[in-house]
């Protein structure tokens, strides 16, 4: 099942708007990726004490899927995502390249952000909060991602996203979608395992907002 596929089939299942979405991959070809969709929406509990009814309300817990469609090259599933949010509308997509957390003096966040990316819980995190996960290899990508580091990326889709009626961006179809491909071109994805710091790469893909870079055109840091 291909990335646009799974989400417009959650999106289906699920009738809420999303907030965001986001994509976790091992830089090791042929292994699955995980898609986490994060949803705008709130479940209300009624309590009844004394015979006075109070209602409390927690958010939607995101939901995160497990895809194993092939993929050889690292640049390719780049394009892959990037086709995607270009087509759900996101002003701008967000690449992060990150280390392995599995080294001497690593901070525990990076190994509780690893945990969250590919979709498990955390024991520092209410169990409230925990996703709606559907990930069967996450033990063994987990495992890996500590030894070679991974890449996640971001976006908020104005397709099915809460800003659908308020975008404003010529770009957009009627609807807050574009027809792909995306026509920016990819950045450089460098090894994880012999990075410094963590790498960010923002593409913009926005017009109106001075955000549209033509093929050849990215922005880095």
């Amino acid at each position: 099942m291909s990335l646009i596929d799974a989400i417009e089939t959650q999106m289906i299942c699920n009738r809420l708007p999303l907030a965001g979405i986001s994509v976790a991959a091992l830089p090791c070809a042929g292994t699955p990726i995980v898609l986490s969709l994060h949803w705008h929406g709130f479940i209300e509990h009624e309590h009844t004490q004394d015979g006075e009814v109070n209602f409390s309300y927690e958010p939607v817990p995101s939901s995160c899927l497990q895809c194993n469609e092939p993929w050889l090259h690292l640049e390719d599933l780049d394009h892959s995502v990037m086709d995607v949010a270009w087509e759900l509308g996101s002003w701008d997509l967000t690449r992060q390249e990150l280390r392995p957390y599995m080294r001497p003096g690593a901070p525990v966040q990076e190994a509780l952000e690893c945990t969250v990316a590919f979709g498990q819980p955390h024991r520092h995190f209410e169990a409230l909060h925990a996703p709606v996960s559907d990930v069967p290899d996450a033990e063994e990508m987990l495992a890996l991602a500590a030894r070679r580091g991974y890449l996640r990326w971001h976006f908020r889709p104005v397709r099915g996203g809460i800003w659908e009626e308020v975008a404003d961006d010529r770009t957009l179809e009627q609807g807050g979608y574009r027809n792909p491909p995306c026509p920016v071109a990819a950045a450089e994805i460098r090894d994880t395992r012999w990075l410094q710091r963590p790498r960010t790469v923002v593409y913009r893909f926005g017009c109106g907002r001075e955000f549209f870079l033509p093929r050849g055109g990215n922005i880095a840091s």
